[in-house]
């Protein structure tokens, strides 16, 4: 299983960024992607997550009605769509997914995944 982000970049306040997840390997067995950011001198924390039917998005409060996850199972691509950017959005977002399912309260807990892409980095400045 591999997974890679990109589609970060420098963005003014109240911009928008497409961030998408390339991923292989990825069978039935793993049904859920999930988008986490870590900024400086914080801990990783769950954006969003999406499950292999796009039957159940879950969101954090931060990002919600600003941030839309979609997927594309042909391309074999997860996308999270960003707008309305706030700085406090700055940080190094990855994706992420794990064998098994996850019941919804934990989809957005970064200890609950065990594949990991590499990270790319937004940043929300003028």
């Amino acid at each position: 299983v591999q997974l890679q982000a990109f589609g970060g970049g420098l963005v003014q306040p109240g911009g928008s960024l497409r961030l998408s997840c390339a991923f292989s390997g990825v069978t039935l067995d793993y049904p859920i992607i999930a988008w986490f950011r870590q900024a400086p001198g914080k801990e990783r924390e769950g954006v969003s997550s999406i499950s292999r039917s796009d039957a159940n998005l879950r969101y954090a409060d931060s990002v919600k009605g600003r941030f839309t996850i979609s997927r594309d199972n042909a391309k074999n691509t997860v996308y999270l769509q960003m707008n309305y950017l706030k700085p406090e959005d700055t940080a190094v977002y990855y994706c992420a997914t794990r064998r098994g399912r996850l019941i919804t309260g934990e989809r957005l807990s970064a200890n609950q995944y065990s594949h990991w892409g590499q990270g790319t980095e937004v940043t929300v400045s003028s």
